[in-house]
C-alpha cells in the first residue's frame, strides 16, 4: 500500500463515522469590564506606535508632520482637520500615497491588546487610508476603548470591512527579521482625545 492510499483510507475512514462536535462555550468575558488606558498606551508603545494625548488635534497633527500635508475621510470631524489637509474624495493610490500622512478616526480599541480597529466609517474613510501611506495618525476618544477582544466584537458590524490594526505594519515573514511597511504604513501615531 502506498502512502497515498494509506492517507486516502484514513480520510474515507474518517467520513464514514463523523464524530460529535462539542459544544464550545461562547459566554466568557462578557459584559463590559474596566478600562485601563494606560495599558492601551504601554501596549501601544510595546508595538513601536507613538501615543499623544491632547485636546488639540491639528496642532498635534503639526507637530508629527511639520508643513506636510494629510488626507482625511470625508467624514472626519473639521475640527480635527489640519489647515493642510486633503479630504479622500476619491483620491487616487498615486495621490495617497504622495501624501506625507492620514488622519482617521476608529472605531473601537482594545486595552488589552493594543488594537485598533477601523470599520470604514465616514470618519475612517476607505481601507487604502490606513493602509497606503506611510504614516497613519489616528484618533481615539476614549469612550471607544473597551478592555477586552470580546467587548470590541460586540460593538462591531460583521458585515463592515474591518481593518485590525496593532502598532505599525511589519512582519517577520523573511528569515524571521522585522521588516516594517510591507502590508500598510511604517509609521503609527495614536492621539488619545483629551476634551478640554
Amino acid at each position: 500500500m502506498s502512502s497515498r492510499e494509506l492517507v486516502l483510507g484514513r480520510i474515507r475512514q474518517a467520513l464514514a463515522s463523523p464524530s460529535a462536535v462539542p459544544v464550545i462555550p461562547r459566554d466568557y468575558r462578557r459584559g463590559p469590564h474596566p478600562v485601563d488606558l494606560d495599558l492601551l498606551v504601554e501596549r501601544l508603545v510595546d508595538y513601536q506606535a507613538v501615543v499623544h494625548r491632547s485636546s488639540d488635534i491639528p496642532g498635534t497633527v503639526r507637530e508629527i508632520i511639520g508643513d506636510g500635508w494629510v488626507v482625511v475621510p470625508p467624514g472626519l470631524p473639521v475640527e480635527w482637520q489640519p489647515a493642510r489637509a486633503r479630504i479622500d474624495d476619491g483620491l487616487s493610490p498615486a495621490e495617497i500615497a504622495a501624501a506625507d500622512g492620514v488622519l482617521t478616526a476608529a472605531a473601537v480599541a482594545v486595552a488589552e491588546t493594543g488594537t485598533i480597529v477601523l470599520d470604514a466609517s465616514p470618519d475612517q474613510g476607505r481601507r487604502i487610508l490606513s493602509l497606503l501611506p506611510d504614516r497613519h495618525i489616528c484618533v481615539l476618544r476614549p469612550e471607544q476603548v473597551v478592555a477586552s477582544v470580546p467587548e470590541a466584537v460586540a460593538r462591531l458590524d460583521p458585515g463592515r470591512p474591518l481593518t485590525w490594526i496593532s502598532g505599525p505594519s511589519a512582519t517577520s515573514d523573511i528569515e524571521l527579521n522585522r521588516v516594517e511597511g510591507v502590508h500598510g504604513p511604517r509609521n503609527l501615531h495614536v492621539v488619545l482625545w483629551e476634551a478640554a
